[in-house]
Protein backbone atom coordinates (compact mmCIF):
# COMPACT_ATOMS: atom_id res chain seq x y z
CA UNK A 1 0.00 0.00 0.00
CA UNK A 2 1.20 3.75 -0.73
CA UNK A 3 0.96 6.20 1.84
CA UNK A 4 -2.44 7.29 1.32
CA UNK A 5 -3.84 3.69 1.68
CA UNK A 6 -3.96 2.96 -2.08
CA UNK A 7 -2.91 0.08 -4.12
CA UNK A 8 0.41 0.82 -5.57
CA UNK A 9 -0.12 1.23 -9.41
CA UNK A 10 2.06 -0.81 -11.85
CA UNK A 11 4.09 0.69 -15.05
CA UNK A 12 2.20 -0.47 -17.98
CA UNK A 13 5.29 -0.14 -20.20
CA UNK A 14 7.52 -1.99 -17.51
CA UNK A 15 4.89 -4.75 -17.53
CA UNK A 16 4.40 -4.51 -21.36
CA UNK A 17 8.42 -5.18 -21.85
CA UNK A 18 8.70 -8.23 -19.16
CA UNK A 19 5.21 -10.12 -21.11
CA UNK A 20 7.05 -9.43 -24.25
CA UNK A 21 10.48 -10.50 -22.85
CA UNK A 22 9.06 -13.90 -21.03
CA UNK A 23 6.87 -14.62 -24.28
CA UNK A 24 10.13 -14.77 -26.26
CA UNK A 25 12.07 -16.92 -23.42
CA UNK A 26 9.34 -19.47 -23.30
CA UNK A 27 9.51 -19.94 -28.04
CA UNK A 28 12.19 -22.19 -28.63
CA UNK A 29 12.35 -20.39 -32.39
CA UNK A 30 12.52 -16.83 -33.02
CA UNK A 31 9.29 -15.26 -33.19
CA UNK A 32 7.80 -12.66 -35.00
CA UNK A 33 5.81 -8.79 -34.34
CA UNK A 34 1.95 -10.24 -34.70
CA UNK A 35 2.93 -13.74 -33.02
CA UNK A 36 4.45 -11.44 -30.37
CA UNK A 37 1.49 -9.49 -29.91
CA UNK A 38 -0.91 -12.83 -30.30
CA UNK A 39 0.92 -14.19 -27.48
CA UNK A 40 0.58 -11.16 -24.90
CA UNK A 41 -2.82 -9.14 -25.84
CA UNK A 42 -0.57 -6.59 -26.45
CA UNK A 43 -1.41 -4.24 -29.36
CA UNK A 44 1.20 -4.87 -32.47
CA UNK A 45 2.16 -1.15 -32.61
CA UNK A 46 2.89 -1.26 -28.93
CA UNK A 47 4.71 -4.47 -29.06
CA UNK A 48 6.85 -3.20 -32.33
CA UNK A 49 8.14 0.00 -30.02
CA UNK A 50 8.95 -2.31 -27.19
CA UNK A 51 11.01 -4.62 -28.90
CA UNK A 52 12.26 -1.82 -31.29
CA UNK A 53 14.31 -0.46 -27.61
CA UNK A 54 14.80 -4.04 -26.69
CA UNK A 55 16.94 -4.72 -29.83
CA UNK A 56 18.71 -1.16 -29.50
CA UNK A 57 19.60 -2.26 -25.84
CA UNK A 58 20.14 -5.85 -26.50
CA UNK A 59 18.00 -7.56 -24.38
CA UNK A 60 16.10 -8.72 -27.76
CA UNK A 61 18.20 -9.31 -30.95
CA UNK A 62 16.81 -8.74 -34.57
CA UNK A 63 17.22 -10.77 -37.61
CA UNK A 64 16.09 -8.21 -40.26
CA UNK A 65 15.82 -10.77 -42.75
CA UNK A 66 13.20 -12.97 -41.24
CA UNK A 67 11.74 -10.36 -39.42
CA UNK A 68 11.73 -12.14 -35.91
CA UNK A 69 13.25 -11.43 -32.60
CA UNK A 70 15.00 -13.60 -29.33
CA UNK A 71 16.44 -12.92 -26.42
CA UNK A 72 19.68 -10.93 -26.79
CA UNK A 73 23.25 -11.30 -24.84
CA UNK A 74 22.25 -8.29 -22.61
CA UNK A 75 19.95 -11.01 -20.64
CA UNK A 76 22.60 -12.72 -19.80
CA UNK A 77 24.69 -9.87 -17.56
CA UNK A 78 21.37 -10.62 -15.13
CA UNK A 79 20.88 -14.15 -15.15
CA UNK A 80 23.85 -15.95 -16.89
CA UNK A 81 23.54 -18.58 -14.49
CA UNK A 82 19.82 -19.34 -14.82
CA UNK A 83 20.00 -19.50 -18.74
CA UNK A 84 20.82 -23.30 -19.80
CA UNK A 85 22.42 -22.31 -22.92
CA UNK A 86 26.04 -22.27 -24.39
CA UNK A 87 27.88 -19.07 -24.29
CA UNK A 88 28.37 -19.52 -27.77
CA UNK A 89 24.64 -19.49 -28.10
CA UNK A 90 24.31 -16.26 -26.55
CA UNK A 91 27.00 -14.70 -28.49
CA UNK A 92 25.83 -15.87 -31.89
CA UNK A 93 22.71 -13.44 -32.66
CA UNK A 94 25.34 -10.34 -32.38
CA UNK A 95 27.56 -12.52 -34.71
CA UNK A 96 24.70 -12.59 -36.69
CA UNK A 97 23.88 -8.42 -36.76
CA UNK A 98 27.83 -7.30 -37.50
CA UNK A 99 27.62 -9.59 -40.25
CA UNK A 100 24.71 -7.87 -41.83
CA UNK A 101 25.77 -4.52 -41.30
CA UNK A 102 29.21 -4.94 -42.23
CA UNK A 103 28.35 -7.20 -45.21
CA UNK A 104 31.64 -9.94 -43.88
CA UNK A 105 32.44 -13.05 -42.11
CA UNK A 106 32.17 -12.65 -38.12
CA UNK A 107 34.23 -15.15 -36.17
CA UNK A 108 33.69 -16.54 -32.47
CA UNK A 109 37.16 -18.05 -31.16
CA UNK A 110 37.95 -19.81 -27.75
CA UNK A 111 41.44 -19.87 -26.32
CA UNK A 112 42.47 -22.74 -25.43
CA UNK A 113 44.56 -23.96 -22.47
CA UNK A 114 47.07 -25.51 -25.19
CA UNK A 115 47.83 -21.88 -26.50
CA UNK A 116 45.71 -22.04 -29.70
CA UNK A 117 42.63 -20.69 -30.86
CA UNK A 118 39.95 -22.74 -32.44
CA UNK A 119 37.22 -21.30 -34.76
CA UNK A 120 33.57 -22.52 -32.88
CA UNK A 121 30.97 -20.71 -34.80
CA UNK A 122 30.55 -18.22 -37.72
CA UNK A 123 27.94 -15.20 -39.52
CA UNK A 124 27.81 -14.40 -42.60
CA UNK A 125 26.07 -11.94 -45.11
CA UNK A 126 24.03 -13.98 -47.71
CA UNK A 127 24.99 -10.93 -50.66
CA UNK A 128 28.25 -10.23 -50.15
CA UNK A 129 31.22 -12.73 -51.75
CA UNK A 130 33.44 -14.26 -48.53
CA UNK A 131 36.01 -16.04 -47.25
CA UNK A 132 35.33 -19.86 -46.18
CA UNK A 133 36.82 -21.17 -42.85
CA UNK A 134 35.62 -24.19 -41.21
CA UNK A 135 34.25 -24.96 -37.73
CA UNK A 136 37.23 -26.79 -35.97
CA UNK A 137 39.83 -24.33 -37.08
CA UNK A 138 42.51 -24.24 -35.21
CA UNK A 139 45.82 -21.55 -35.30
CA UNK A 140 48.42 -20.75 -32.93
CA UNK A 141 47.21 -18.22 -29.99
CA UNK A 142 49.13 -15.45 -31.60
CA UNK A 143 48.81 -15.60 -34.80
CA UNK A 144 46.96 -12.89 -36.84
CA UNK A 145 45.13 -9.45 -36.21
CA UNK A 146 43.36 -11.96 -32.39
CA UNK A 147 46.71 -13.11 -31.91
CA UNK A 148 47.94 -9.20 -31.28
CA UNK A 149 44.84 -9.28 -29.02
CA UNK A 150 45.73 -12.56 -26.92
CA UNK A 151 49.18 -11.01 -26.71
CA UNK A 152 48.57 -7.22 -25.34
CA UNK A 153 45.97 -9.01 -22.96
CA UNK A 154 48.61 -11.01 -21.72
CA UNK A 155 51.43 -8.40 -21.79
CA UNK A 156 53.93 -10.73 -22.35
CA UNK A 157 58.23 -9.98 -21.31
CA UNK A 158 59.95 -9.58 -24.53
CA UNK A 159 62.03 -12.24 -25.05
CA UNK A 160 58.88 -14.91 -24.53
CA UNK A 161 57.29 -13.14 -27.47
CA UNK A 162 59.99 -12.77 -29.27
CA UNK A 163 60.57 -16.61 -29.13
CA UNK A 164 56.58 -17.17 -29.97
CA UNK A 165 56.56 -14.92 -32.53
CA UNK A 166 59.18 -16.51 -34.45
CA UNK A 167 57.56 -19.91 -34.00
CA UNK A 168 54.68 -18.27 -36.03
CA UNK A 169 54.06 -18.78 -39.83
CA UNK A 170 53.21 -15.84 -41.80
CA UNK A 171 52.25 -16.04 -46.48
CA UNK A 172 53.33 -12.16 -45.92
CA UNK A 173 55.97 -11.87 -42.77
CA UNK A 174 56.33 -9.00 -40.54
CA UNK A 175 59.02 -7.93 -38.68
CA UNK A 176 58.77 -8.60 -34.91
CA UNK A 177 59.42 -4.70 -33.97
CA UNK A 178 56.42 -4.10 -36.50
CA UNK A 179 54.57 -6.89 -34.53
CA UNK A 180 55.62 -5.12 -31.27
CA UNK A 181 54.55 -1.68 -32.31
CA UNK A 182 50.86 -3.23 -33.25
CA UNK A 183 50.21 -5.03 -30.34
CA UNK A 184 51.05 -1.63 -28.38
CA UNK A 185 48.86 -0.04 -30.91
CA UNK A 186 45.96 -2.67 -29.92
CA UNK A 187 46.36 -2.48 -25.63
CA UNK A 188 45.67 1.56 -26.96
CA UNK A 189 42.58 1.10 -28.75
CA UNK A 190 41.30 -2.06 -28.11
CA UNK A 191 41.10 -3.96 -31.07
CA UNK A 192 43.91 -5.32 -33.91
CA UNK A 193 44.13 -5.65 -37.26
CA UNK A 194 46.28 -7.91 -39.67
CA UNK A 195 46.66 -6.70 -43.70
CA UNK A 196 47.13 -9.57 -45.80
CA UNK A 197 49.90 -10.94 -43.01
CA UNK A 198 48.31 -14.39 -41.51
CA UNK A 199 47.00 -15.11 -45.07
CA UNK A 200 47.79 -12.90 -48.31
CA UNK A 201 44.73 -10.94 -49.46
CA UNK A 202 42.91 -11.24 -46.45
CA UNK A 203 42.20 -8.41 -43.76
CA UNK A 204 41.07 -9.24 -40.36
CA UNK A 205 40.09 -7.17 -37.72
CA UNK A 206 39.67 -8.66 -34.03
CA UNK A 207 39.44 -7.75 -30.75
CA UNK A 208 38.97 -10.48 -27.27
CA UNK A 209 36.95 -10.79 -24.37
CA UNK A 210 38.95 -12.26 -21.11
CA UNK A 211 37.49 -13.36 -17.87
CA UNK A 212 37.24 -12.01 -14.62
CA UNK A 213 40.95 -13.23 -14.14
CA UNK A 214 42.15 -11.61 -17.21
CA UNK A 215 42.58 -14.74 -18.95
CA UNK A 216 42.05 -14.55 -22.76
CA UNK A 217 38.53 -16.69 -23.43
CA UNK A 218 37.05 -15.73 -26.34
CA UNK A 219 38.29 -14.04 -29.97
CA UNK A 220 35.86 -12.04 -32.67
CA UNK A 221 37.12 -11.09 -35.67
CA UNK A 222 35.51 -9.78 -39.45
CA UNK A 223 37.65 -11.31 -42.39
CA UNK A 224 37.14 -9.98 -45.67
CA UNK A 225 39.02 -10.00 -48.66
CA UNK A 226 41.40 -7.35 -48.68
CA UNK A 227 39.44 -4.28 -50.87
CA UNK A 228 36.01 -5.28 -49.92
CA UNK A 229 36.06 -2.19 -46.85
CA UNK A 230 37.65 0.87 -46.92
CA UNK A 231 39.55 2.24 -43.99
CA UNK A 232 36.65 3.89 -41.70
CA UNK A 233 34.68 0.86 -42.31
CA UNK A 234 37.27 -1.56 -41.14
CA UNK A 235 37.74 0.63 -38.42
CA UNK A 236 33.91 1.24 -37.32
CA UNK A 237 33.73 -2.87 -37.30
CA UNK A 238 36.96 -3.11 -35.19
CA UNK A 239 35.37 -0.25 -32.67
CA UNK A 240 32.02 -2.75 -32.59
CA UNK A 241 33.29 -5.39 -31.93
CA UNK A 242 35.79 -4.21 -28.97
CA UNK A 243 32.54 -3.05 -27.90
CA UNK A 244 31.31 -6.80 -28.18
CA UNK A 245 33.90 -7.66 -26.84
CA UNK A 246 33.73 -5.69 -23.57
CA UNK A 247 29.80 -6.96 -23.49
CA UNK A 248 30.88 -10.27 -23.16
CA UNK A 249 33.07 -9.58 -20.45
CA UNK A 250 31.06 -7.94 -18.52
CA UNK A 251 27.82 -10.23 -19.04
CA UNK A 252 29.46 -13.71 -18.90
CA UNK A 253 32.13 -13.42 -16.55
CA UNK A 254 32.59 -10.34 -14.82
CA UNK A 255 30.92 -10.15 -11.05
CA UNK A 256 28.48 -7.27 -10.75
CA UNK A 257 30.79 -6.06 -7.95
CA UNK A 258 33.95 -5.28 -10.65
CA UNK A 259 34.46 -2.74 -12.41
CA UNK A 260 35.40 -2.58 -16.70
CA UNK A 261 36.58 0.23 -18.45
CA UNK A 262 35.67 0.35 -22.00
CA UNK A 263 38.18 0.30 -24.50
CA UNK A 264 39.03 3.61 -25.94
CA UNK A 265 38.62 4.92 -29.05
Amino acid sequence: MTENGSAPKDVGAVVNALQILRCLASNTSPTGVAAVARATGISTSTCFNILRTLTRTRFASFDPAAKTYRLGLAMAEMAAGLIGISHAQLIRPELERLALNYETLILLWRVTDDNHLVLIDRAHSQTAVRVEIGIGYRQPMLAGAIGRCVAAQLQMPPDDLRQRFAALRWQAPLSFTTFQDEIRETQQRGWATDRGHLFRGITAVAALAADDQNRPRFGFSGVSITGQQDTERLQALGRELAELAALVRRSLFVSRDTTVTPPSE
